[in-house]
């Protein structure tokens, strides 16, 4: 049985064997558009693993090897190769992905195939060993995380420790040497609680990677995100391996962003995105850093902004329906990652369903179809009084990621959330909670892990969160049909202990110590109506 098809051996009509992002690279790669070359396992490997009772079939694994040799001879480089002098090392990403779009669902993991070996020979191939001891630390990360379930909060505490000792606020402000630190802490982090040492054989990583994602599709989040929009559980995943293309080379020509053919929120026909310079993977959207918005790369790279709007207009063409879709700039050239028809506000979906009839692509019997009878309920979300909210005293502001006004019992906490789901409404979030610490609205934004609370709970009325990216939260409030602030920023500190939340403005004076169970207002906690 075949278990593995090239991108340009699939088409959009293998959604059920190749999954939604295996069909969606391999009808970009049929449509010629600047796709990294990889591969995918099917949903029917995924299928034989759990048969198998969680082993990678010896067949499946030789043809994962066989593709995995195509791949180096098309792109001229070596999988775990570290003579640079013979070829570039071969990097490659592992993503998921299933036939039902299930954003943040699955695990993905970037750099795969590096070690110390490789680092070093790309470090002198490329002349660039901040950018490789930069990628060799996130796939140390997310390697950890995905396939050895060492929580990637966990070595965000390292990164802040050293960011505090060089009195640095981003990741970019470091330099190599604080990269080649951050690699050994990790290392010795992972031997640590592992008692073994990182491995270093790239082709073990890359089936370790491969059986982490057929275990992702049993997560916690996976199955409840499956259960609540109706997915069955026996479809099972793909696994998409693709050369890795890199945002973060620091050249001033490297980035990656996300974005919607038109507004999800809105349904407005214009572009929508963010995107971000000398970053990687999930960077823009983790609010690690402020992006900027899609129309601002016509300034910083007007040659690629134009190449990309012609594929997005392709896109939309093809599919017929609102694309969402990731991409990477690598040293000034585009490359597409993803593509799918986009998740949207009920709202959006009325106003994209009568331009595209508007606009002859769909006829008036499509368009109903295309606006799911749930999303109409999101239609009567409650909204504030202006008079009140013009009235109320700002505490912070945040990003209006989905539409709606709450008011309820505050609550910090998912486990808080999932018990008390009749009364507790409004959802206060931060980071990554300790006793007795300190947060600042302004504080490191990437130890924040939405994915780790949102799908947990229901029931509640908003996500109030101090910090996230815009484009992720609007995907998420989007599927729950509730309000979301993400990215709360403002004068005001955030003093936690157990369940209480005290809202600290300058000179030492509380504003008002909210605990669980406390009933409150949205514009107690923030000042301006979701109306993304």
């Amino acid at each position: 049985m075949k278990y593995v098809y090239k991108f340009a051996e699939g088409s959009g009509s293998m959604r059920e064997l190749l999954g939604g992002k295996g069909a969606n690279l391999a009808e970009m790669t049929n449509l010629n558009l600047p796709v990294p070359q990889g591969f995918t396992v099917t949903t029917e490997a995924c299928e034989r693993y759990y048969q198998d009772d969680g082993i990678v079939a010896a067949d499946v694994r030789e043809q994962i090897m066989e593709y995995l040799a195509w791949l180096e001879q098309t792109t001229g480089k070596t999988f775990g190769g570290a003579d640079s002098s013979r070829a570039a090392p071969l990097l490659v990403s592992v993503r998921s992905g299933s036939r039902a779009s299930m954003p943040g669902m699955m695990d993905t993991i970037l750099n795969l195939g590096m070690n110390d070996a490789v680092a070093e020979g790309m470090s002198r191939l490329t002349g660039n060993p901040r950018f490789v001891y930069d990628s060799y630390r996130r796939f140390i990360q997310m390697f950890s995380d995905v396939v050895m379930e060492l929580p990637k909060h966990r070595f965000e505490v390292i990164i802040d420790a050293l960011k505090h000792e060089k009195g640095v606020k981003h990741d970019t402000e470091l330099d190599v040497d604080d990269m080649k630190t951050l690699v050994a802490q990790f290392k010795a982090f992972y031997r640590e609680n592992k008692g073994a040492d990182f491995p270093q054989e790239p082709r073990d990583q890359l089936m370790a990677a491969v059986a982490a994602v057929f275990r992702s599709w049993n997560n916690p989040r996976a199955i409840v995100y499956r259960r609540e929009n109706d997915i069955p559980g026996n479809w099972g995943t793909a696994v998409n391996v693709q050369s890795m293309v890199f945002g973060n080379i620091a050249d001033g020509k490297s980035g990656t962003g996300v974005a919607f053919s038109r507004n999800p929120s809105t349904g407005e026909n214009k572009l929508y995105g963010e995107f971000l310079m000398n970053a990687q993977g999930e960077d823009v959207v983790a609010g690690i850093r402020t992006p900027q918005t899609i129309d601002q790369l016509s300034d910083v790279m007007p040659e690629v902004y134009g190449q990309f709007t012609a594929i997005v207009d392709t896109l939309e063409n093809h599919y017929k329906d609102m694309q969402d879709m990731e991409f990477t700039i690598e040293s000034g050239k585009l490359y597409m990652l993803q593509t799918r028809n986009g998740k949207r506000t009920a709202q959006a979906a009325l106003q994209i369903a009568i331009d595209m009839v508007n606009e002859g692509v769909w006829s008036k019997d499509d368009a109903l179809m295309k606006v799911e009878p749930k999303q109409l309920d999101s239609l009567l979300h409650p909204a504030f009084e202006p008079k009140a909210l013009k009235a109320a005293v700002p505490v912070s502001h945040g990003l209006p990621a989905s539409p709606g006004a709450a008011c309820g019992r505050i609550c910090f906490t998912a486990e808080q959330a999932k018990a008390g789901a009749k009364s507790y409404k409004i959802v206060y979030s931060v980071t990554k909670p300790k006793k007795r610490a300190l947060f600042t609205i302004e504080c490191n934004a990437k130890k924040w892990q939405v994915k780790a609370n949102l799908f947990r709970i229901s029931g509640y009325q908003d996500m109030v969160q101090e910090s996230s990216g815009k484009i992720r939260e609007s995907i998420k409030a989007t599927r729950a049909c509730t309000p979301c602030n993400p990215g709360c920023k403002g004068r005001a500190s955030y003093e936690i202990d157990g369940e209480t939340m005290l809202p600290c403005y300058g000179g030492g004076h509380y504003f008002k110590g909210l605990s669980a169970g406390d009933w409150g207002r949205l514009e107690e906690l923030i000042s301006l109506e979701s109306r993304a």
